[in-house]
């Protein structure tokens, strides 16, 4: 067994690597850029090495550097968690040359499976059935679109060399072809240096399954049952759960087979996933993941089995430690913590995690993190802070059990998907297992719904916040107090707050022990307290325990029907203060610029798209908030640019 493993990743997934190796009694070494010093897989880790900048491809991506790091360490493996080099055959090649092992496949089952066209052949010789398509070499524009009407419309354009979503774009008709062609290689081209695409029937209601597999050196393989990834954003996971619902017996044993195949057929060792297409009784080969897959937790959860564990001893040497796969028990669900907007179509979102608390670990619910609070979200990588993992003898109880644990998550300082999750969880085609790859689209009215007014609670609450004392002890001097206190007569005092555009005046009488609250030209009798993590508040005869979180002048109430961030302005400030830049649009984080599609003096219609950022893995798209002239260019495509930085500059209309 190994004495020294080395992490070649950062974030919740060293995290989670360092605790199994730590019980295993293995000494663990990380590796951080610039930007993670002060990260947790640092301080989790008995030894630690810097590997370079920021930016992954000056750190994360540097397999010498990363070598160096295991050399200078004692490490005799290397563990590459998920992204960055994790299916990178070249990688583990370099690690056998330097006598270092490789806790993933060998070299050619990574090159087999990491093209998607050469994997989709080898299926087909090995009878595993894929979806009906293109998948050679040719890559002329002219020839490629004559594919697409060969496979008939819809079609959907994949990179051949990746995953995650980049570089995938249906396709709806034969006039939109060239464009979404252009833009699917642009992608392609930027997260895997390799333009080249696929062409695929586009099915219309399909569900995402795949088969967790797992084989060792002496020729064992097995699977270790099925999870469903159907519900995704921007083509990349939101939720998994396993085993995967709804599955015919049949199919469940053709999916279980065929995954077991394709490991055979490109003579697979360590964790795999095999991906599936599935609509209604048929299923087809989409890809395989050569590695450990973010969803795994929820495979540990109904198995009982620690997969990192068996990814170490396998490549020790080891047998796989089962010969046939253990019955599920229960169910499990998995949703991801984004540092994202989902009302900016899941646009990162950028800063310090000014507070940051999840709910304890418990036997039926999991939590994977790489952050605590304090710790900044940077524009270098991956916007996942969190994942939640909810155990239940049932799919209903798992769902239950994760609801509960999101309601207990504070976030503040960063936007986040919370919301968006909270209502997933919820929502009742979710409850009842109407799972296809288009969920998010299709409730999308249930799941990002408009931001609604905030009512009397929320404003009487986040009021409260504003004036209430810190502590419970009277204040030193006594110009601090805050309780209404006047020589002749009790005092009132005025909070303005902003929801939005929507501005609220509220003045707060000092009244006995409390307040009345004058809104909207009623009164109301209002107290509070303080409690951990928020306020108990009294408004007229009910009283209610509310979580309140508070960044500088935004405060953050959240309600059982829903959450507002209102802005604490200064009721003395003259009006009109603020000069306006409405015309002006901005990077909102900092990114590459791939396109500038407008010139100077051009007329814009609102929602036209001006230019294309690339920032976290994401394209953002700028697009023009009203019709108008452009009176400034502030960038050229491929600049760098910082959050604020001019993309465009708008006049009105004439």
């Amino acid at each position: 067994m190994f004495r020294t493993l080395l992490i070649g990743n950062r974030g919740e997934i060293a995290c989670r690597v360092i605790r199994t190796a730590r019980r295993m009694g293995i000494r663990t070494v990380a590796v951080f850029s610039e930007a993670d010093a002060r990260a947790q897989h640092v301080a989790l880790a008995d030894e630690a090495y810097p590997i370079g900048p920021a930016r992954a491809a000056d750190s994360y991506l540097r397999i010498d550097r990363i070598l160096a790091a295991a050399r200078a360490s004692g490490a005799e493996a290397i563990h590459p968690g998920y992204g960055f080099l994790s299916e990178n055959a070249d990688f583990a090649e370099a690690c056998a040359a330097a006598g270092i092992a490789f806790l993933g496949p060998p070299p050619a089952a990574i090159r087999a499976m990491g093209s998607k066209a050469e994997s989709k052949r080898l299926m087909e010789q090995a009878g595993v059935p894929v979806v009906p398509g293109y998948h050679g070499e040719q890559q002329d524009e002219a020839f490629l679109a004559d594919q697409a009407a060969r496979i008939g419309f819809p079609v959907l354009i994949k990179a051949s060399a990746g995953g995650g979503g980049k570089g995938m774009r249906p396709v709806l008709a034969a006039a939109d072809f060239a464009a979404q062609l252009a833009g699917a290689r642009r992608e392609a081209k930027a997260a895997f240096g390799d333009d080249r695409v696929l062409l695929e029937r586009y099915l219309q209601k399909p569900r995402h399954v795949e088969v967790q597999v797992f084989a060792d050196t002496q020729g064992h393989a097995i699977h270790l049952h099925t999870r469903d990834c159907s519900v995704q954003r921007r083509h990349q996971k939101v939720l998994e759960e396993a085993p995967a619902p709804d599955l015919s017996p049949a199919l469940r044993a053709r999916l279980h087979a065929a995954a077991i195949a394709a490991a055979r057929a490109v003579g697979y060792v360590s964790a795999g996933t095999v991906e599936f297409i599935v609509e209604g009784e048929d299923a087809f080969f989409m890809e395989m993941n050569t590695r450990l897959q973010v969803e795994h937790p929820v495979t540990e959860m109904v198995t009982g089995l620690d997969l990192v564990e068996w990814q170490i001893r396998v490549a020790a040497g080891e047998p796989l430690p089962l010969r046939e796969a253990p019955a599920p028990e229960g169910h499990s669900v998995e949703v991801r913590l984004y540092a994202e907007d989902p009302a900016q179509d899941f646009r990162p979102s950028t800063g310090p995690l000014r507070r940051f608390a999840l709910p304890a670990p418990a036997p039926d619910l999991r939590i994977e993190s790489g952050v605590v609070e304090s710790d900044a979200i940077t524009p270098f990588y991956d916007p996942m802070i969190a994942k939640l993992v909810a155990w239940g003898p049932d799919r209903g109880a798992a769902l239950a059990r994760l609801g509960a644990a999101l309601g207990e998550c504070r976030i503040a300082g960063i936007t986040s998907n919370l919301g968006f999750l909270q209502r997933l969880v919820a929502h009742p085609a979710m409850r009842a297992a109407e799972l296809d790859t288009g969920f998010a689209g299709r409730f999308a009215a249930d799941l990002q719904p408009p931001p609604r007014p905030a009512p009397a609670l929320a404003l009487a609450a986040a009021a409260l916040e504003a004036i209430l004392p810190a502590t419970a002890a009277p204040p030193a001097d006594p110009w601090d107090r805050r309780d209404g206190w006047r020589l002749q007569g009790a005092g009132s005092q005025l909070v303005h707050l902003a929801d939005g555009e929507a501005l609220h005046r509220l003045r707060l009488s000092h009244a006995g022990a409390g307040w009345r609250l004058a809104l909207d030209g009623a009164e109301t009798a209002l107290s509070g307290r303080r409690l951990d993590g928020g306020l108990q508040v009294t408004l007229g005869e009910a009283v209610h325990r509310i979580p309140v979180l508070r960044d500088g002048d935004a405060i953050q109430v959240l309600l059982p029907e829903g959450g507002w961030t209102l802005r604490l302005l200064d009721p003395h400030a003259p009006p009109g203060g603020e000069a306006s830049a409405q015309g002006r649009l901005s990077a909102p984080i900092p990114g590459r610029v791939v396109q500038v599609l407008v010139t100077q003096g051009e007329a814009v219609s609102r929602g036209q798209v001006l230019a294309v950022l690339e920032a976290m893995k994401t394209e953002l798209r700028i697009t023009a908030p009203a019709d108008g002239v452009v009176a400034h260019i502030g960038c050229a495509a491929g600049d760098t640019v910082e959050e604020g930085t001019e993309i465009v500059t708008l006049t009105a209309a004439e």
